[in-house]
């Protein structure tokens, strides 16, 4: 037995001559959930894919629980439940028809699979749908099926493949939310290209990029990249010609967002910038009634690390 819930080791995997992934490594060690980022064809689903067993990857090796998956597949995946992107539902059955089909071929223990269906739909929040046909239900409901048929036989570690695409607002914060009461009992790995995703469920994060690692660690890692380049400034008797604006050392652009509230933007982590334009303001009397500093959005941060320009 192993404290490392995964542990993915020179992972690459080549589709004819062009590599997919290149050298993937981390671990999993804890519960909580684990972000792996990236753009449309960076290589997450290839990662996955191999993770889950679904694709024998050319070289490197994973590990579920100290288990080798390529060498013992069935042991290793006891430990691990999936959601697909297009999660796989028998829409003509009922919620419970559904679920008891699924810890069957789980091979669970008869006796202990009535126990198991009633905590996963209990856990996602579908006890009161037991009856009811999953082509009948919402979108966000038949997602909270796909995700009890992924941790009806306790696993783990539990895979979610773009959780939330196709949702609507409601629908994805409850999504969110069971994701993250989930996570609270094991160790979640969602793949996402989408950024405030990341920042809205995820404790860690890797970032794919190209088929290589361009990131890793905590959330709060990922937000020191969003350094400060942006100052938001009112002022009352703001001077009519940017180019007053543009001459302070280190300004680089002026967005105008009405006649008083102006964007500046200027030389990333520049932090000192902000006493400069207090003075500026000062001695020209533009009246400074207010000014703050906006960090880089998050698309910037991502084409930064994955080495796009933007």
């Amino acid at each position: 037995m192993t404290n490392k819930i995964v542990e993915v080791k020179g992972l690459s995997h080549r589709y004819s001559v062009d590599w997919a992934i290149r050298d993937i490594n981390f671990e999993i060690e804890t519960k909580g959930v684990f972000g792996l980022l990236g753009s449309n064809g960076a290589g997450k689903s290839t990662t996955m894919n191999i993770i889950c067993n679904v694709l024998t990857q050319t070289e490197g090796d994973v590990f579920i629980n100290g288990v080798n998956l390529r060498k013992d597949p069935i042991q290793a995946k006891k430990f691990i439940g999936f959601l697909p992107q297009k999660a796989p539902l028998h829409t003509d059955m009922t919620v419970d028809e559904y679920l008891y089909h699924c810890a069957d071929i789980r091979l669970m223990p008869k006796t202990d699979i009535p126990a198991a269906v009633e905590r996963a739909k209990e856990k996602c929040g579908i006890t009161h749908f037991s009856k009811r046909v999953i082509g009948n239900l919402s979108g966000g409901y038949q997602q909270r099926v796909g995700i009890a048929q992924a941790i009806i036989h306790d696993p783990m570690f539990v895979i979610l493949d773009e959780p939330t695409n196709g949702l609507d607002p409601n629908q994805i914060m409850e999504i969110r939310h069971l994701i993250r009461g989930i996570a609270e009992e094991r160790a979640v790995l969602i793949s996402t290209h989408i950024l405030p995703e990341v920042q809205a469920t995820c404790d860690y994060i890797m970032m794919i990029e190209h088929g290589n690692t361009v990131f890793k660690g905590t959330i709060e890692d990922f937000n020191n990249y969003m350094e400060p380049s942006v100052l938001l400034v009112i002022m009352h008797n703001a001077p009519e010609n940017d180019a007053d604006l543009l001459s302070i050392e280190g300004m680089k652009r002026v967005e105008r967002l009405t006649r008083t509230r102006i964007r500046l933007h200027f030389t990333d982590g520049d932090t000192a910038i902000v006493g400069r334009v207090v003075n500026k303001a000062i001695s020209n009397n533009w009246h400074l009634r207010e000014i703050s500093l906006e960090k880089e959005s998050l698309d910037k941060v991502f084409a930064k690390l994955s080495g796009k320009s933007f």
